[in-house]
């Protein structure tokens, strides 16, 4: 059976370089360097490159029934024209209660949208990366 390549793996490549060279603006930028700090201290993992644009923390190997499989980091975000986008949710409706109070935000189907890190109560930030983390671990073991 032919397994689907996961695309988005875990690379070499300097976060820091990414930022500078690849974000658009100087809010971004700025953004993006405190949402390092950040979730590194909240998730106890140092930030890595996850394919071409996405900054991950820690990571989880997962199978899904159909027999797919792969790495995918912990948490992570990723600094997108458009929006930076927060993979710091499980998409659970056991967890929903968690985005309450939250701030702007859109939800994509696996990631939540911001404009700005000055939009959302980092406090509860703080929480869904903590929350999603034991969660992974706890569904996948840690790694």
């Amino acid at each position: 059976m032919h397994m689907a390549i996961n695309k988005t793996t875990e690379t070499n490549k300097s976060v820091t370089d990414f930022i500078n060279k690849s974000v658009d603006t100087e809010q971004k930028r700025k953004d993006s360097f405190e949402l390092l700090a950040f979730m590194e201290k909240v998730s106890g993992y140092k930030p890595k490159m996850w394919g071409a644009s996405i900054i991950g923390f820690g990571r989880y190997h997962y199978t899904y029934d159909s027999g797919h499989e792969g790495d995918a980091p912990l948490a992570g975000f990723s600094p997108r024209k458009a929006a930076i986008s927060l993979y710091v949710f499980t998409g659970l409706k056991e967890h929903e209660h968690l985005l309450k109070g939250f701030g702007k935000y859109k939800m994509g189907k696996a990631c939540i949208y911001i404009k700005k890190l000055a939009d959302i109560d980092q406090q509860k930030l703080a929480v869904l990366i903590t929350k999603t983390i034991e969660y992974l671990q706890g569904k996948y073991g840690k790694n």
